[in-house]
């Protein structure tokens, strides 16, 4: 008798929100992969045909739930039509309405929240098994995700997570309240990921934390800086940190994302221009120029303070590219108070901004604060806001051109890529560039996705810059172990891209860490 192979089950994770639910999906895939499921092709998981698929949701904005359930209304129809599909939704939205999803959508097979990703594969097979929707959120972290099997969408570049959580209470913001308050990694974990991470090829991490700078305070602090340099001088943690995972050997490129301009200091800014593996790139979010909306936002800096953490930071990093998050609309915002935005988003000179029309979110105090302002005021400031950002994007880009910039190339693609022989990537200041490569180029001189390509800036544009090499000139490439894993991730899927390919070839192209173990108990 032949025996018969059971077939492999397929899945797809979406992914809504910040870079926190990235790295969140990315250990979703991995857990999923190590309990034996494959990923669906590109074409199946946009169709919502793979035999799992995982919503990992966002909170943060007011048409989060829209979004939401018009997918599921989608998914609902494909799952009739596929035996044995489940539908598994999470993340912070999940978290926040855990009894309201399944009463919506009674087609769901598992509701998970922020604090135990760890248990998805568990509650997709006892829903199977038991024919019954599972829902399991917990108020606590039990497991920090760090220690989570992850499956990296890019093999030279990966997150790399400090801290989960929030101590702030920012009267719009319903974070802290569904991702709870920060517990910090010990900085031993951080580094031995790091240490793992390039082993496996990765030249560039990004450190991240719902406030990095804070790092050190989520469990009392670290006690002795991590840097025997740095005793006495009065370093935090995070500062400390930098420096270490900068000295990393092997590791390329550092960033991080989000600090908190309340509690930035200047050992933070020291450590960026003093190692070099710091990346000349801030993420500052403002949220406001002015001082009586930050107050009422609860957001403990005022405008001058802000502006002179960008001054010192381009007092010592010149051509630092800073990018911010602003919102338009709060509650009781004057036009005077709206002037003040407009004010400080000139001086800033922000290479780019995440723009936002405030969101009124249940469970924030600023939902029920009185002058919620009609949306026809807050849209047409909203738009005055992103042709003056455009203005300053526009001008700081075309200060580029000219330049010499090295590019590490990506894996995803830009829109005209192929058409154009274009390779895409990012500027050590993180800012993108459409790379030209020379017509006459033989295809095995060009980069690798995780190769370094160093070229001149051409053309710019608010949003990119674009390099192009003309024919005959020679490419200047560096070769690097991120282009050599992105090499064995091809390998190891028979040359089939990661990113399409038959069901489950991405999966096989990727490798599937095992997480990292935690060297003390990692949530006090």
């Amino acid at each position: 008798m032949v025996a018969v192979q059971p077939v492999e089950r397929t899945y797809a994770v979406r992914t809504y929100g910040c870079q926190m639910n990235a790295h969140d999906s990315e250990r979703l895939a991995g857990l999923l992969e190590d309990a034996g499921y494959a990923r669906s092709s590109d074409e199946a998981a946009k169709a919502g045909e793979a035999d799992v698929v995982v919503l990992n949701t966002c909170a943060v904005r007011e048409n989060a739930d829209n979004r939401l359930y018009g997918n599921l209304g989608h998914l609902a129809s494909v799952k009739a039509r596929r035996p044995g599909m489940q539908i598994a939704v999470g993340g912070c939205l999940a978290q926040k309405d855990r009894d309201v999803i399944l009463a919506k959508a009674p087609w769901v097979d598992v509701v998970f929240g922020t604090h135990n990703t760890h248990a998805l594969p568990a509650l997709l097979e006892r829903s199977r098994v038991q024919a019954e929707a599972q829902v399991e959120v917990l108020e606590e972290l039990e497991v920090f995700p760090s220690t989570l099997p992850q499956a990296r969408e890019s093999a030279a570049s990966a997150w790399v997570s400090i801290s989960v959580g929030c101590n702030n209470t920012c009267t719009f913001c319903i974070v802290p309240a569904l991702r709870g308050k920060e517990k910090d990694r010990r900085p031993g974990d951080v580094l031995a990921e790091v240490e793992a991470l390039v082993a496996d090829g990765v030249v560039e991490v990004t450190l991240l934390g719902q406030n990095v700078n804070s790092y050190g305070t989520g469990v009392g602090g670290f006690g002795d800086a991590l840097d025997d340099a740095a005793r006495g001088r009065g370093n935090s943690a995070f500062a400390d940190l930098l420096r270490a995972v900068g000295r990393v050997d092997g590791i390329e490129r550092v960033r991080f994302t989000s600090p908190h301009p309340a509690m930035f200091t200047d050992d933070v800014i020291t450590a960026m221009a003093e190692t070099p593996t710091v990346m000349p790139q801030l993420h500052m979010p403002l949220q406001s120029g002015s001082d009586r909306v930050l107050r009422a936002m609860r957001r403990s800096y005022r405008s001058e303070r802000f502006l002179g953490i960008l001054d010192r930071l381009r007092a010592r990093i010149p051509d630092a590219a800073i990018s911010t998050d602003i919102i338009v609309g709060f509650p009781g915002e004057t036009e005077e108070d709206f002037a003040e935005t407009l004010r400080v988003v000139e001086a800033s000179r922000f290479a780019s901004a995440f723009t936002f029309q405030y969101s009124q979110r249940p469970g924030t105090p600023a939902a029920t604060m009185p002058d919620q302002l009609p949306k026809a005021v807050v849209q047409e400031r909203y738009e005055r806001l992103v042709a003056l950002q455009e203005r300053v994007s526009e001008a700081e880009a075309a200060q580029q051109v000219g330049r010499t910039v090295e590019v590490l190339v990506a894996e995803a693609k830009g829109k005209k890529d192929g058409a154009s022989q274009r390779v895409s990537g990012r500027a050590r200041d993180n800012r993108l560039v459409h790379v030209g490569l020379p017509a006459d180029l033989a295809e095995a001189d060009r980069p690798r996705p995780g190769d370094v390509v160093t070229v001149e800036v051409t053309q710019s544009a608010p949003h990119h810059l674009v390099a192009d090499v003309p024919a005959g000139a020679a490419l200047r490439v560096r070769r690097t172990r991120g282009g050599d894993a992105y090499d064995r991730r091809q390998l190891a899927s028979c040359g089939v891209p990661a990113q399409g390919g038959a069901a489950g070839a991405g999966a096989a192209g990727r490798s599937v860490g095992l997480g990292m173990p935690s060297l003390r108990v990692p949530v006090a």
